[in-house]
């Protein structure tokens, strides 16, 4: 039997994107299109030493587009970058912004559009909606599997001063255009490729108990969480496996347009926390989390558990085989670190629950955790 069609308001908010092998190698017509003739483009030091890169390079170069490379980006990047890529952006007289990387440079560059159409600093326009002018034209080419930057309308960014990381949300902020090629991931370390696609796989689970849920975003976290649990494994056996690498990336694009439109939880708004603070890898942090945070939400969100089970290829009935399925599958990838094993200092933690009390994404959990719950979730992964 069919269920009830959802009839209350819903919005979803999604760009124009091409998944497939080579899609990276379309950068220079498309950036054309857009109207681009002397694009920043956006990356960090390690991608610009990948053939993805030159491919991006050579794309520009063939339809007549001169660019400007840009590459002071780190990872968690920093309001300090976003203000260094603006200067160059104006001082350059650039038109357009392309995005190649992770998260970090995509992240970047949607901050540095930002900052060049509404002026004032990136800090001005934390939160939702605060952004006024559209963006210069935006075309994001992912290289990792995980983030979404690439489809969403998410941007994160650390405030130095206060070091926290900023949730920037925003339609504003969504890609013209996303370039999604799986072979771009072959450059990635294992570690890392393992790490993404657990970044992947909380944003999946995550959208799909958000409060703010649809219909179409349970669509996608579904097929994504199915996806990334078929892929994961294949890649970890072979990371040269094509098949495996698409399935994750796919996973990712999946888990991408489900956040984006149903936001995240009391995860990420512990992983920005941790990574403001401390600097640790996003995605390292997520994987940490997530099933302490999925024991913590199970008894307000039990039969959505349950049908995410389902998506997993298992009937699991209950909290307890959620949680040791999805423990074991971290373990079957090699991941078994705890926020212990990090180096974390334990009395950081009344203090990284503070933070992640007051993040953006603590709204959407399916129940709202206190500080002192923060704390305890915090404890249970050390």
């Amino acid at each position: 039997m069919m269920e009830p069609i959802e009839l209350n308001l819903r919005k979803c908010v999604a760009p124009e994107f091409i998944f497939g092998t080579g899609a990276r190698k379309l950068a220079g017509s498309y950036a054309r299109n857009l109207g681009m003739r002397h694009p920043l483009l956006v990356t960090d030091p390690t991608v610009r030493k990948t053939p993805w890169f030159r491919d991006v390079i050579n794309a520009l170069e063939s339809a007549g587009i001169e660019y400007l490379v840009f590459d002071d980006v780190v990872p968690n990047p920093r309001d300090t970058n976003v203000t260094d890529g603006v200067a160059c952006y104006k001082t350059h007289y650039c038109d357009g912004i392309i995005a190649l990387g992770g998260g970090s440079p995509m992240d970047c560059a949607k901050a540095i559009g930002i900052v060049v159409a509404n002026g004032d600093t990136i800090t001005a326009f934390e939160g939702v909606d605060q952004i006024i002018r559209p963006l210069p034209p935006l075309i994001c080419i992912p290289t990792t599997a995980g983030t979404s930057a690439d489809v969403s309308q998410f941007a994160i960014i650390v405030d130095s001063t206060r070091k926290v990381k900023m949730a920037i949300i925003s339609k504003s902020i969504v890609p013209d255009l996303a370039l999604i090629d799986p072979e771009t991931t072959l450059s990635m370390e294992l570690d890392l490729s393992i790490n993404t696609g657990l970044d992947a796989l909380t944003h999946a689970f995550e959208a799909y108990v958000s409060n703010a849920s649809s219909t179409f975003t349970d669509m996608y976290a579904l097929q994504s969480i199915e996806y990334l649990f078929k892929g994961l494994p294949q890649m970890v056996t072979n990371p040269n496996n094509m098949e495996a690498r698409g399935a994750i990336m796919m996973g990712s694009l999946l888990a991408g347009l489900a956040f984006s439109n149903a936001s995240l939880g009391a995860v990420h708004a512990m992983s920005h926390s941790l990574g403001g603070q401390t600097d640790l890898p996003h995605g390292l942090c997520n994987a940490i989390l997530l099933d302490h945070v999925v024991e913590y939400n199970y008894p307000y969100a039990g039969e959505k558990y349950k049908r995410i089970g389902t998506a997993m290829g298992k009937n699991l009935k209950n909290k307890a085989d959620l949680l040791s399925a999805l423990r074991d599958f971290k373990v079957s990838l090699g991941f078994v670190a705890t926020l212990g094993s990090t180096g974390l200092a334990p009395n950081l933690l009344p203090t990284l629950a503070i933070t992640a009390a007051q993040d953006a994404c603590i709204v959407t959990n399916p129940k709202t955790p206190t500080t002192q719950e923060i704390e305890r979730i915090y404890e249970k992964a050390f």
